[in-house]
């Protein structure tokens, strides 16, 4: 295990939290807030430990997978607790629990809170919790990468670690420049949103806080009501925008290099718009009676769908209220999530696809059962490294799932409540039903189960994997030490 390069790569994940941690003084001084106090000594605690652990390379540079899982998952949990430091040094969240679990549901862009209150936080304070899910959304190592050439040629199992999706691949021979791209897309689609807020008659905090939200499908609102308060044409900008950054970047990727007839006829976003489009249209004919017309409830239905299937959490009504029928879809959706290699959460439609093609090919040869079974996804024939790969997430998703239920049971809630819960935070979504329905928050919970959740929001976000391998006994064991009798 080279325990020196992981050092070395959350030292330098530290010094960037401490110039991400400067941003938020500037809203505090703007707003005349003494909360920015907070962030420059969360700032300057970030910056220390992180130039500690930097102040000397390490001579080996081999880094393999399993250090990239360890690193990654190592990086995010240091990453939340300095991230937390603001909430609990300003005193505005001071329960340790509650403001690790909310910075976890930033970062991890889940958007769940503890928060009754969200408007009593100050301005500098509400900006932050918006701004983990800009950076978290396309993964804080990613924009290392982008900047800083850390692992040499190794440096993919990083990405492959912290991307979304059963397979992660280059866009440009240099990973570098994959990373960069990838940024540079997820910053210009960032700004669009941003200035068509601006041109809905939004202020400028507000447009800046939920373009970030927004982009890293996040949903922390700094309204009370999520976004109930705004106009139809910015929940319809917001709705627009939380779809599109459920696409696979690689699909943006595409139409810059001019190559949109390849891009359209991606399997996964036909599949990905295809879900959107009918959930819209049963959902809105299931709740028409509770609006003014079917237009109104189906520019509804569209928001809600857009926001669960990407796991944005975004509201604009209560739809712990709506139907059997249309609850049943939103939680639905919740498992699918949004395509791979976006900044969404969920199971993800390229896994769904490859599962139900697999269990297609295997109930089609108990029929024909000398036919040769080929998978193929976006024209490529589907390995069966990547088979593997999605019937272990599938394993494991199940097993956390069911092992979080268990822990959160002990506290009684209600069923609907505990199963949404796990479902809303395994699936880095925010609001489920009944208990942690959109007008409700985590806050009741004990602080064994917001560990539980925290845990279930990491792994959730990192794939699962990573957080396993770090739990898991044996990765810390010296396999090279011999026993002598």
């Amino acid at each position: 295990m080279n325990f020196g390069f992981i050092i070395y790569i959350i030292g330098w994940l530290l010094n960037f939290q401490g110039a991400f941690l400067l941003v938020p003084c500037i809203v505090a001084m703007s707003y005349g807030e003494r909360s920015g106090f907070a962030f420059l000594i969360s700032s300057v605690i970030s910056i220390i430990i992180g130039m500690i652990c930097t102040r000397k390379k390490p001579k080996n540079r081999s880094f393999y997978a399993k250090e990239g899982f360890i690193a990654v998952a190592l990086g995010w949990i240091v990453f939340s607790i300095s991230g937390a430091l603001p909430f609990i040094i300003s005193g505005e969240i001071p329960n340790v629990f509650n403001a690790l679990f909310e910075t976890i549901s930033g970062y991890t862009t889940t958007g769940a809170t503890i928060l009754s209150d969200v408007e009593s936080l100050s301005k500098c304070l509400l900006f932050w919790r918006s701004f983990t899910h800009w950076i978290g959304g396309m993964g804080v190592l990613v924009f290392m990468l982008s900047i800083l050439p850390l692992a040499g040629g190794n440096n993919m199992h990083i990405l492959r670690a912290e991307s979304p999706g059963p397979s992660v691949g280059k866009l440009v021979p240099r990973l570098r420049s994959t990373a960069t791209i990838l940024y540079a897309i997820y910053a210009a689609l960032t700004f669009i949103e941003f200035v068509l807020l601006l041109l809905g008659g939004m202020s400028l905090f507000d447009a800046v806080t939920t373009a970030f939200a927004t982009a890293g499908t996040g949903g922390f609102g700094i309204k009370n009501s999520s976004m109930a308060e705004y106009s139809v044409y910015i929940q319809n900008v917001v709705a627009i925008f939380m779809v599109l950054f459920g696409v696979n970047f690689a699909i943006y990727f595409l139409f810059l290099i001019k190559k949109p007839k390849e891009a359209l006829k991606s399997e996964e976003l036909r599949t990905y718009l295809g879900i959107i489009f009918i959930s819209t249209i049963v959902i809105g004919f299931n709740i028409k009676d509770s609006f003014s017309s079917i237009w109104v409830a189906l520019q509804q239905a569209f928001f809600q769908v857009g926001s669960i299937i990407t796991t944005t959490g975004f509201s604009t009504v209560d739809f712990n209220t709506w139907p059997a029928l249309s609850k049943t879809i939103i939680v639905i959706l919740m498992f699918v999530g949004a395509c791979a290699g976006s900044t969404g959460g969920g199971i993800k439609v390229s896994r769904i696809l490859i599962s139900w093609k697999n269990l297609r090919n295997e109930i089609s040869s108990f029929v024909h059962p000398k036919r040769v079974q080929v998978i193929r996804l976006e024209d490529k024939k589907v390995g069966n490294e990547v088979l593997h790969s999605v019937n272990v997430y599938f394993v494991l998703y199940v097993l956390i799932f069911a092992v979080s239920m268990l822990l959160i049971s002990l506290e009684n809630g209600s069923f609907e409540t505990n199963f949404t819960a796990v479902s809303a935070t395994l699936n880095n979504i925010g609001p489920g039903l009944d208990g942690v329905g959109p007008m409700e928050n985590f806050g009741t919970f004990s602080a064994f189960s917001k560990c539980v959740f925290m845990f279930d929001m990491l792994a959730g976000r990192l794939e699962l994997i990573p957080m396993i391998i770090l739990f898991t006994p044996w990765t810390w064991k010296n396999k090279n030490k011999v026993k002598v009798k």
